[in-house]
């Protein structure tokens, strides 16, 4: 054989790669490729040096690793440096983290990147006007997005295409990718196979920046599926089951990974809902194998090549056999039955058989006044033919709805097509609520007039989160979580003790009847009807693209950097509130009014954990200024010692900061002069948050000293000039009475977030460096 021929004989032998292919990310961005070579190549390496299965978290986790071969990895223990595939952002949070990029000297970001427009949009009288007004009221936060995503090269869409994360799952979620979006339920795309997390807009800062994501490496825990789901379970009672399980804080610091025969009953958007609401129990992420049901859905949604990629790498979108998990759950699908969860926390679940018992026993409002579906976590194609196929048979009926009834679409996707299916007329037919295609109640965004604040009543919503006041601000409304059959079926009784699995209504005609099975199509028959053009790609001369910031504006307000540390020992500092009990994300920093502060830094800082309850005297927004003796609301408070030159701590509760990924409720106590929050433990979002901007994130070593801690203390904090990872600080608690306590502090900061600390936040390291 010549020389020329041995080598084509030896070219034609060889394997073909994966990278080989090219496949666009989304049908947006041409020139962005799905990097599966990169997964296949770090796998190569991470099983010769672990030499055990692996979890499908683990495959896509460390198929994304920045250095392979050096990177220490140990689940619950190392920190990993990530490179994540793209990035994404909702209007509330982006206007920081834009502001924030802007500040760090990049001209372009370093991956895709989107911007959506769904959390400014208040549900007030309907979907239309309701978006109207809110373009016309937040025409210079818009203008500002618009011109910032088309000025940096980034995707924009538009108020009125939908929730950011329906958006994601029909556009940009894949099998096997990594993600990471600026709002708590980003785990939605799990659906899709993808590890897609919540970060704060800090974070995403950084992986637009090209600085790799960290993450401690999570723990994985396996919930194995089996049975068939049917009737009127759907796949919200398993996450709603899950919730019960782990509890608010029982995921955190893990990725939730479902499997098992049963995954094979859930379609893909239901697969969403539940990796969507696996933020309620603190969860990094949650997702599921790579299936057929994905490649429907990749099919359903124009994205051929994609589905054929998905399915050439399979090997790696599914766990390994004998993969070991840190915890297992199992449930039978075929056993499992609806559930209903709330008041007050997403962890509190009842089978809806123990429910009406439940609602006597605790003394719930048992008159249901506002049902409500619809939301980014249950408003799919399927959701919507189930609900509509409950309303209808109440209209055969005869019947109105006896609750208020409200629909969101998650898109102007799913909104067209059900317009066009007649979804949407059977729930207007009986009286129901058409809202805009955006977040609206479910984030707090809801004018709602039919109960005075204060006012104890109950609502059920198939929403995701329900804390005291979430909704609708008042903190007497009960909010339960539920499916959005469950949802539908209650709006015709008005009333929460009602089981439309065994109890019957009255019709027009006299006569009872009881609800059929729920049912409807997983994927739309005659497929999606895109509705509006949404989307705004970048433009080809971005150069031009001048960014609109009014400098008199009280919605925007650019960034002035935080004051590096100034390397003393810090001593005698105020405590500037000893919350009690949970204090989440909304407590800290609240949302629906606040929302249109979200890029004024200033201005929403007057919203500093005016929710939270004060230890001393049982009051939310009501603490003593030290140095008056004075009682005031905790911002103003905050703003005293800032004026002084004061320095403050927070105490905290457990598992505090939890919710929302929201990043003011880290930046908020950095700008009006706090320099440390010490608790009994975090919500895994928040640490880092905090972290990120300079705060000293602490917890209590012996979480029961908590207890040692007096509101009017003075406190200081020894062991800074030695600050190191794994090396506890002391606080030392000096009493108004003369006596003191020295406190065992314990922190998860390593090497690089230490220089954040010294710094004065990490984009302040960023812009450092980048001068250099």
């Amino acid at each position: 054989m010549r020389p020329l021929q041995r080598l084509a004989a030896g070219l034609a032998t060889a394997a073909p790669r994966i990278g080989d292919t090219k496949v666009p990310m989304s049908l947006f961005e041409k020139d962005a490729y799905i990097n599966y070579q990169r997964i296949e190549d770090n796998l190569a390496v991470i099983r010769e040096r672990l030499r055990r299965p692996l979890t499908l978290s683990e495959k896509i986790v460390y198929g994304h690793l920045d250095d392979p071969h050096n990177q220490d990895v140990e689940r619950g223990v190392s920190y990993l440096k990530l490179r994540p595939d793209r990035v994404a952002c909702q209007d509330a949070t982006a206007q920081m983290a834009l502001l924030q990029f802007m500040s760090a000297g990049m001209d372009t970001a370093a991956v895709p990147t989107t911007v959506h427009c769904d959390h400014l949009i208040e549900a007030q009288v309907g979907g239309v006007k309701d978006l109207q007004r809110a373009i016309d009221i937040n025409k210079e936060v818009y203008d500002f997005l618009a011109t910032a995503t088309a000025k940096y090269g980034l995707g924009f869409w538009k108020p009125g295409s939908g929730i950011i994360h329906q958006i994601i799952l029909e556009n940009y979620a894949f099998p096997g990718g990594l993600m990471i979006g600026t709002d708590s339920h980003t785990p939605n795309a799990g659906g899709l196979g993808m590890v897609a997390c919540g970060v704060g807009g800090a974070d995403a800062v950084d992986v637009m920046a090209g600085i790799p994501w960290e993450l401690k490496c999570p723990k994985v825990i396996g919930v194995n599926l089996t049975g068939k789901i049917s009737g009127w379970t759907t796949p919200k009672d398993v996450i709603l089951k899950v919730a019960g399980i782990l509890t608010v804080k029982g995921g955190t610091g893990a990725i939730v990974e479902y499997r098992g025969p049963g995954v094979e009953s859930l379609s893909c958007t239901g697969m969403a809902t539940i990796c969507n609401m696996g933020a309620e129990i603190g969860a990094t992420t949650s997702l599921f194998p790579f299936n057929r049901r994905m490649v429907d859905y990749l099919n359903a949604t124009k994205r051929h090549e994609i589905a054929q990629y998905a399915q050439r790498f399979a090997h790696n979108l599914t766990g390994d056999e004998g993969a070991e998990y840190d915890q297992n759950i199992e449930i039978n699908l075929s056993e499992l039955e609806p559930h209903i969860n709330g008041p007050f926390t997403p962890d509190l679940a009842t089978p809806l058989s123990k429910f009406a018992t439940e609602v006597k026993k605790s003394k719930w409002p048992e008159e249901l006044k506002v049902a409500l579906i619809g939301s980014c976590t249950n408003s799919s194609y399927e959701d919507m033919s189930r609900s509509a196929s409950i309303a209808q048979e109440a209209a055969d009926h005869g019947l109105q709805v006896k609750s208020k009834f409200t629909i969101t679409p998650g898109s102007e996707q799913v909104r067209s097509t059900i317009e066009r299916d007649g979804q949407i007329g059977v729930f207007e037919n009986v009286g129901g609520l058409v809202l805009a295609n955006a977040c609206g109640p479910c984030i707090g965004q809801w004018d709602r007039r039919d109960v005075k604040k204060g006012e104890p009543n109950s609502i059920i919503t198939s929403y995701n989160r329900n804390f005291t006041g979430r909704n609708d601000a008042n903190p007497a409304t009960h909010a339960f979580v539920a499916s959005p059959d469950i949802v539908t079926a209650m709006a015709f009784a008005g009333d929460l003790t009602f089981n439309p699995m065994k109890d019957t209504l009255i019709g027009a005609d006299g006569k009872p009847f009881k609800f059929s099975d729920p049912s409807g199509f997983e994927l739309p028959p005659r497929g999606y009807d895109p509705g509006q053009d949404t989307f705004q790609p970048p433009p080809a001369d971005r150069a031009s693209v001048n960014v609109a910031v009014d400098p008199k504006s009280d919605r925007l307000q650019l960034l002035q950097p935080f004051e590096p540390w100034d390397g003393k020992t810090p001593t005698d500092l105020p405590i500037l509130i000893k919350v009690k009990g949970k204090c989440t994300t909304d407590h800290i920093s609240a949302g629906g009014p606040w929302l249109k502060y979200r890029g004024h830094l200033q201005n929403i800082s007057q919203n500093l954990l005016i929710g939270a309850i004060n230890s001393e005297n049982g009051e939310p927004n009501k603490v003593k200024n030290q140095f008056t003796g004075e009682y005031d609301s905790v911002p103003q408070t905050a703003a005293y010692y800032k004026s002084k030159g004061v320095k403050w701590v927070v105490i905290g509760d457990h598992n505090y900061g939890e919710g929302s990924s929201r990043e003011h409720a880290a930046l908020e106590p950095r700008y009006l002069g706090g320099l440390a929050i010490i608790v009994r433990s975090f919500a895994r979002i928040h640490e880092t948050n905090l972290k990120k901007q300079g705060m000293l994130a602490l917890t209590f070593t012996n979480p029961e000293d908590y207890d040692k801690i007096r509101p009017d203390d003075k406190v200081d904090i020894l062991g800074l000039e030695s600050f190191a990872p794994d090396k506890n600080l002391t606080l030392v608690a000096k009493h108004v009475d003369g006596t003191k306590d020295e406190i065992s502090l314990s922190h998860s900061f390593n090497e690089g977030q230490i220089e954040w600390f010294k710094a004065g936040s990490a984009l302040n390291l960023m812009a450092t460096k980048a001068k250099q």
